[in-house]
């Protein structure tokens, strides 16, 4: 049977390799064949009512940061408003952002980041800024990696240069989403919905 065609909604290069992985774990029941990406969450809320008419014709999964919300129902009912939430539109939503789910696969960050950056958050769902522990156990990585991932001092930039080309390739060649829901709550849900719309289509 074909793969299912899906549209895959991210507010940023890193939460969309996440999102491409996630899909790709349906075993070619699900192929995201649209990605939807201008960086930052406002675009997202702003086309929320287009991701519910386009998820008529074909499912949207749609990731997003908790940030600043206190929970995942209030980001989502502020998000819809007074719109009708479709069943094919999927809105899941890392606690507090895509970094607290790269943080949990604690196996692949030591491989990449090397053993002596100290202990890794035991449930990086709970911290409140997991990019800002992730930049600080960058810090103690070998001097090629803390080049790529830590912002030089003096710079305005949070991040270094690489930091997404290096967690990108991270993410796909790496990461292990199964290991990582072991650790977050959050994640463990967006692979269960991933999951569930990919068997829908297929029984």
């Amino acid at each position: 049977m074909h793969p299912r065609h899906v549209a895959l909604a991210t507010e940023d290069e890193l939460s969309e390799a996440v999102g491409q992985k996630l899909i790709s774990m349906t075993n070619g029941k699900l192929a995201a064949t649209l990605l939807l990406r201008q960086g930052g969450q406002g675009y997202l809320y702003k086309r929320i009512k287009n991701f519910c008419e386009m998820s008529a014709h074909q499912p949207v999964i749609l990731i997003t940061d908790l940030d600043n919300s206190k929970h995942p129902h209030e980001l989502i009912t502020k998000w819809l408003g007074k719109l009708q939430k479709p069943k094919q539109l999927i809105i899941r939503i890392a606690v507090r952002e895509i970094e607290s789910w790269v943080l949990s696969d604690h196996a692949a960050i030591n491989t990449l980041l090397g053993k002596s950056i100290g202990k890794i958050p035991e449930n990086p769902d709970t911290l409140a800024d997991p990019k800002s522990t992730l930049l600080s156990l960058a810090k103690k990585a070998p001097r090629e990696i803390k080049a790529d991932l830590v912002a030089q001092s003096g710079t305005v930039a949070r991040q270094g240069y690489g930091y997404n080309r290096v967690l990108i390739e991270f993410i796909k060649e790496s990461w292990c989403p199964i290991r990582a829901s072991e650790r977050s709550d959050s994640l463990k849900r967006a692979i269960h919905r991933i999951q569930e719309l990919a068997n829908n289509h297929h029984q």
